[in-house]
């Protein structure tokens, strides 16, 4: 006999009473997921005029265009902000000052992205030169799932930076849903970055990443261990890569104390947890992992055996 839709609906109040954890009832609101989905593609509009929108801007429209729009974007990221706060009150806040504070912070955030532009214009800048593929910037702006990717995670690190809990990570999230690529918004990330491909990089919260990287598809820049979760959180845990540092595809790098020395090369599938001087060539010959002086192109250490 088939159930009637009484029956099923209390076969799963009976679930969220016996399996907890992953209800949220009777709590603060949360951020909402579409509602940050829409903000979060409004902010592409700000920051990449007439490239994300259906139809042509022109200058004559433009300041008309962008007060309409910065103004609904501070509405509703106000109030995504002021549901974040009251979810994770940061220590000190006072519950009646939530609301100036995530009016401040929608403010600082949009205040913040004419120099995020100029950050994103050295990442255009990169893929241009980087890959032989494309045509113009305007290809790479819409077209390149990277520019999606490290737009949003440049914005989102500006809201990591104010501890504002979630909505980072939903922002980045989304990003990840559509481009393939997995950039923690935690991660501080130099210019000119570029990552050819983009497909199943994934880059950890604490990374650092000087200017001039350029990475391909694949590559995880990680933790060695999770095993003793709530002793590492807050601690860094992936890797800092320095300065012109190229990284080839399927190559994975993990603990928080390895560095990637400036003008390094790492080579395609190789596993690294141990820091790595200045001008290395890192690669495999045979089942032995070399790494190489780039300039004198000797080894210098033959320290990773698999």
């Amino acid at each position: 006999m088939n159930a009637t839709v009484t029956e099923l609906a209390n076969q799963l109040i009976v679930s969220y009473a016996k399996v907890g954890g992953i209800n949220h009832l009777d709590g603060k609101n949360l951020p909402s997921k579409s509602v940050i989905a829409g903000i979060t593609l409004d902010l592409l509009r700000l920051l990449f005029p007439g490239f994300f929108d259906e139809r042509m801007i022109h200058s004559s429209e433009l300041k008309v265009e962008m007060v309409s729009l910065v103004d609904s974007v501070a509405e509703r990221l106000e109030d995504e902000i002021y549901k974040s706060l009251e979810y994770a009150t940061p220590e000190g806040l006072a519950k009646s000052d939530l609301r100036a504070v995530a009016h401040e912070t929608a403010i600082c955030l949009l205040g913040s992205l004419p120099r995020v532009r100029e950050l994103l214009k050295t990442d255009v800048d990169a893929a241009f030169n980087g890959d032989p593929a494309a045509l113009s910037q305007e290809e790479i702006i819409v077209a390149y799932p990277f520019v999606e990717t490290i737009a949003v995670q440049r914005v989102a690190h500006e809201l990591y930076q104010r501890k504002i809990a979630l909505i980072p990570r939903i922002m980045s999230e989304w990003a990840h849903a559509r481009t393939g690529m997995d950039l923690h918004p935690g991660a501080q990330i130099g210019s000119h970055f570029f990552v050819d491909h983009c497909t199943g990089t994934v880059i950890g919260e604490t990374c650092i990443i000087g200017n001039h990287v350029k990475i391909y598809h694949g590559v995880t820049l990680g933790a060695k261990s999770t095993a003793d979760v709530e002793n590492l959180r807050g601690k860094k845990r992936h890797p800092t890569i320095e300065d012109r540092v190229t990284i080839y595809p399927g190559a994975t790098i993990l603990g928080g104390e390895t560095v990637i020395g400036e003008g390094s090369t790492i080579g395609g599938n190789v596993f690294i947890t141990t820091s790595v001087p200045a001008n290395s060539l890192v690669v495999f010959e045979g089942v032995t992992m070399k790494v190489m002086n780039k300039r004198e192109r000797e080894a210098v250490a033959v320290d990773f055996q698999i």
